[in-house]
């Protein structure tokens, strides 16, 4: 998610490169980014130096260390703190980042991996945020795809339909792709086939405003091929499957 986040952000309107830096304890992995026109170091506390924004966009399981790393050096007063490791709560964060009961500004941030092509569906919880910082943040993630300001409560069902959701629209993908070869087309042809229909699908719905159910009513026709397959899928458990995977993403 890192590199993911990265990316969107050198290609998104609001930061020229040179307003971003990246830090990794490997170099290599920073070299795409310096070609880039970022700055790169491996040193987390010369990444944050006069920074506005700090993002930490670790593995739930180094996030201790990455707060403990840099704590005496942020600026609670004039630097906002994001966290994107979903698994830590807002008050184990602020346990860690407390600093004789100062405590910074803190978002915690879920996104998704096309936020590398500013598509992602990204979900921002303001703890001890004023308005103007919330906004703030909203506009930098509105850049990269489309954000909704919520709650802690709802990131696990965020993630789990955005975050997650990402994949299992992916092997949506892969699994039509795959009865695309088996009605005659090539592999690569099929899969195009499949993204340019799904594409259609969502600029369809979103720029209607319509019920999915709705959509499709102007597509199957009585006796047609579309309710045939429709009703094959659903005999065989598709809506289901689907909603019993979200649900078990949040257990």
């Amino acid at each position: 998610m890192g590199g993911s986040f990265a990316e969107g952000l050198l290609k998104g309107c609001i930061f020229n490169p040179s307003d971003v830096t990246i830090a990794n304890p490997h170099e290599d992995k920073l070299k795409r980014f310096s070609d880039l026109g970022a700055n790169t170091t491996t040193n987390n506390i010369e990444a944050i130096k006069d920074a506005d924004i700090i993002t930490i966009v670790v593995k739930p399981w180094l996030v201790e260390q990455v707060v403990d790393d840099i704590k005496d050096s942020i600026d609670y007063n004039h630097q906002i703190i994001i966290n994107m490791a979903a698994a830590i709560k807002a008050d184990t964060l602020f346990d860690w980042f407390d600093k004789d009961g100062q405590k910074p500004v803190l978002f915690q941030v879920i996104p998704n991996i096309a936020i590398a092509q500013k598509a992602s569906m990204t979900f921002i919880v303001p703890c001890g945020a004023s308005n103007e910082q919330t906004a703030i943040v909203k506009e930098v993630f509105d850049d990269l795809g489309k954000s909704l300001i919520t709650d802690e409560a709802h990131l696990g069902a965020g993630t789990t339909l955005a975050s997650c959701g990402i994949a299992y629209a992916m092997r949506y993908v892969r699994a039509a792709s795959e009865g695309g070869v088996e009605l005659g087309f090539k592999a690569d042809i099929a899969k195009e086939i499949v993204l340019q229909t799904m594409k259609g699908a969502v600029e369809l719905l979103q720029a209607t405003g319509l019920h999915p159910e709705a959509a499709i009513d102007q597509v199957t026709t009585p006796g047609g091929l579309t309710i045939k397959g429709l009703n094959t899928m659903e005999k065989n458990g598709f809506s289901n499957a689907v909603i019993e995977g979200l649900k078990a993403g949040i257990k």
